[in-house]
């Protein structure tokens, strides 16, 4: 049986919905004018072709290449179905990028006040900015997804533009296949912890690199009862992210903070959770945010990391995979593919027995579904 390469066939992914076309998404996000809407809906229909019968006509003459011995990187390239493939794909992400960004671009003096207004008012939650936080230079110096100016640049007071901006375009690069609010990584790290441990009292969880909480809002709703915070470096992201939490009624500390260097005492937190982030850290990084997670956790604590599914893949899967780490800026994306995870697990503190990677099912329609790397502090 034919492999499906990393996030499998989008089949039929035209018809999925963009999230946003119901009208504005919650208090504090864009609002998108029916233009607007239609581009969007655009940019997931021309994504769900590249990424479904295109592909797998991709797919079928990369694995005819490892067929007959060659590799896919030096004869796949030179024929036309690739190269057209690939160019397209380039031209959807940076179409969806640009079109987002105009939403955002259009209201961004609003954006920034509704935000405010709202971090002023009383709510749940809590936003703690520390400007001595500086972007790794891993970050910094790649315009990350091809994102001009990344998730970090502000050009305005109180600046949220890249934070909405992440938030229309993760929806539109979903298709709609990762749930409304794009909460599907968070729902399956959540319930993979509770049976991962089930007999960890999560009363305190900690999201590394949120972003603007898309994932960490799914911890607040399958925990209720717990006291959920949030680290990103970004500044316009936290900003947004505050404010959308508590538009959608969710308690959510987010603090300006580095993955490498917490801001949190030994033992501080029941569960360490991260979503996407390992594939956007660096191969220097990975072992000290392993080493702070060991950290952070209380005796018996968890860590779990959900990842695109990019490892143990075929030749020809794997060579498709990589395409985002050739032409969608994704630096790290094919070294993460190589490394010994459990290992850096262990070097961390952990104990090997409690490292577990695995597989697992999207809660939504996400095809594929998603890595699960895993470990559990000595209690």
């Amino acid at each position: 049986m034919r492999a499906v390469p990393a996030g499998g066939t989008e089949e039929a992914a035209a018809e999925a919905p963009v999230g946003v076309a119901a009208g504005r998404l919650h208090a504090a996000a864009p609002e998108v004018d029916p233009e607007e809407r239609a581009l969007l809906a655009f940019a997931v229909a021309f994504k769900g072709l590249l990424r479904g019968r295109m592909r797998d006509a991709v797919c079928v003459r990369a694995e005819a290449c490892v067929a007959r011995g060659d590799l896919p990187e030096e004869a796949l390239t030179e024929e036309p179905i690739y190269r057209w493939w690939s160019a397209a794909l380039r031209a959807q992400q940076d179409f969806y990028v640009d079109v987002t960004a105009a939403i955002v671009d259009r209201q961004l003096e609003a954006l920034a006040a509704t935000a405010r207004t709202i971090a002023r008012d009383p709510g749940p939650g809590s936003l703690t900015l520390d400007p001595s936080v500086r972007v790794p230079t891993y970050q910094a110096a790649v315009d990350i997804h091809c994102v001009p100016g990344s998730y970090f640049l502000e050009r305005i007071a109180d600046d949220v533009g890249p934070g909405a901006r992440s938030e229309l375009g993760s929806l539109a690069f979903a298709m709609g296949r990762h749930g409304a609010m794009n909460e599907d990584k968070g729902v399956v790290a959540a319930e993979f912890a509770r049976s991962f441990a089930p007999d960890l009292a999560i009363r305190r969880i900690l999201d590394l690199g949120c972003t603007i909480g898309m994932s960490t809002l799914a911890w607040c709703d399958a925990f209720p009862a717990a006291e959920v915070h949030a680290v990103d470096v970004s500044a316009p992201c936290l900003r947004y992210g505050h404010a959308r939490a508590r538009a959608l009624g969710r308690c959510v500390h987010f603090r300006q903070a580095d993955a490498e260097a917490l801001p949190y005492p030994d033992g501080s937190f029941d569960v360490v959770a991260s979503h996407i982030l390992l594939h956007e850290t660096s191969r220097a990084a990975l072992p000290r945010i392993f080493a702070e997670c060991h950290r952070v956790l209380v005796p018996g604590g968890a860590m779990v990391h959900v990842e695109v599914p990019i490892r143990d893949l075929d030749p020809a899967a794997a060579f498709l995979a990589r395409w985002d780490a050739w032409n969608n800026n994704e630096p790290f994306w094919g070294h993460l593919a190589g490394l010994d995870l459990a290992g850096l697990c262990v070097q961390a503190g952990f104990p090997q027995e409690g490292v577990v990677e695995t597989v697992v099912p999207s809660a939504h329609q996400k095809a594929g579904g998603w890595l699960v790397l895993a470990a559990r502090k000595p209690a």
